[in-house]
């Protein structure tokens, strides 16, 4: 992903969008559209999802309606679907990246404001199944709240309104085109979180995108910075992921001299848009054959533009031979960056061979290593 270098300045204050930005909820609206369309014999399939990125309640309902040409008003189809959206807000995810950054601005001292689209009730609704997120933010303005939603400045102006601070000393942390634009009209400091894959490219007038929250720097922005990066690697709440090695693309031992083991994403697609893209690390148990350090990329590999999210991980030993169809799992316990696009083979591979050096040195330490002995792996 292409990120712009922003000049050093100091922001005073941070407001955060919350659907997309902090919250996975694209999860549970496909799911509810899925069950209200099929009342109205019609099949969500997402095409509409960047339609409705990023719009108020009723305009994303109206886009609904509209192109599944719905014999009903938005109105009507918006009452449907609301009580449904409230009784699964339990069920929402914060996005990686999430509660860290909450926390850290929390305990730094930084006032915050979460300001969406979302209606006032339904934001409270939805962090109050957040520990620690009611009472980290000074305010909540929702988008009943103002005349106009996103792209309309007036929801961030009330924010800063709220933070006592001069819009220009505002940071906007978004994941919505709307968003991003609202912001700039604000004439705030805009860090964008593209929620949808390969869209970073339309976020131009940002000041920033970044991959993931994972990814975001707060010293860039005169805040302060984060202290838990050990050694270019980001300790994460470890997560696992399994199954056989299948046949991949065949250029990872043929093309990049790098022997991938493939895993197939059937039945990991919830699990997948859980986790942004990019490099990971930690520990591969293969069959009966012992537990070895792994370095592993997910997502589309810009370079070669994949059509698919894929899992690419590369066991850190010298095997003899192929191992197709053996079960391997996984144990993800760290971060070293996100996916990347290289202008040249000879680049990306040099890149893949630092991501290597850099995990193999981090699974040495306790933080990591302990996650040698996870029980998953020799399940």
């Amino acid at each position: 992903m292409s990120i712009s270098q922003p000049l050093q300045m100091s922001v005073a204050g941070v407001i955060l969008d919350l659907d997309g930005t902090l919250l996975n909820t694209d999860g549970i609206v496909s799911e509810i559209l899925k069950i209200s369309l099929v009342k109205f014999g019609k099949q969500w399939d997402g095409r509409e999802a960047d339609k409705i990125l990023g719009k108020t309640p009723f305009e994303a309902a109206a886009v609904v309606v509209e192109d599944y040409g719905l014999p009903c008003a938005t109105e009507e189809f918006l009452s449907q679907i609301t009580p449904i959206f409230s009784e699964k807000c339990c069920n929402i995810k914060p996005l990686p990246g999430a509660n860290r950054l909450i926390s850290h601005l929390k305990r730094c001292g930084v006032p915050m404001v979460l300001a969406s689209n979302s209606s006032k009730a339904s934001i409270e609704s939805k962090i109050s199944y957040q520990l620690g997120w009611q009472e980290s933010f000074s305010a909540f303005i929702g988008g009943d709240e103002v005349q106009a939603g996103k792209p309309s400045p007036e929801i961030f102006l009330e924010a800063a309104n709220h933070l006592k601070i001069e819009p220009s000393s505002c940071l906007v942390i978004e994941d919505s085109l709307p968003g991003v634009t609202a912001g700039k009209a604000a004439g705030m400091v805009v860090v964008a979180v593209p929620y949808l894959p390969k869209q970073s490219h339309l976020y131009i007038s940002a000041d920033e995108v970044i991959n993931s929250l994972l990814d975001f720097r707060p010293e860039k922005w005169g805040l302060p910075p984060f202290d838990d990066w050990i050694d270019g690697t980001l300790p994460l709440e470890p997560w696992h992921i399994g199954g056989p090695v299948i046949k991949g693309f065949g250029r990872g031992s043929k093309v990049l001299g790098i022997p991938t083991a493939n895993l197939s994403t059937e039945g990991y697609t919830t699990l997948l848009s859980e986790h942004p893209s990019g490099v990971y690390f930690g520990w591969a148990g293969l069959s009966s054959r012992g537990v070895y350090k792994m370095v592993m990329s997910i997502g589309w590999n810009p370079y070669f533009n994949n059509k698919e999210k894929t899992i690419e991980p590369w066991l850190l030993h010298e095997f003899g031979h192929d191992f197709y169809g053996e079960e391997l799992r996984l144990v993800i316990a760290g971060y070293i960056r996100p996916e990347m696009n290289f202008p040249s083979l000879e680049g990306l591979i040099e890149k893949i061979h630092d991501d290597r050096r850099i995990a193999e040195k981090a699974l040495e330490l306790p933080v990591y290593s302990k996650h040698r002995e996870d029980p998953y792996l020799k399940a």
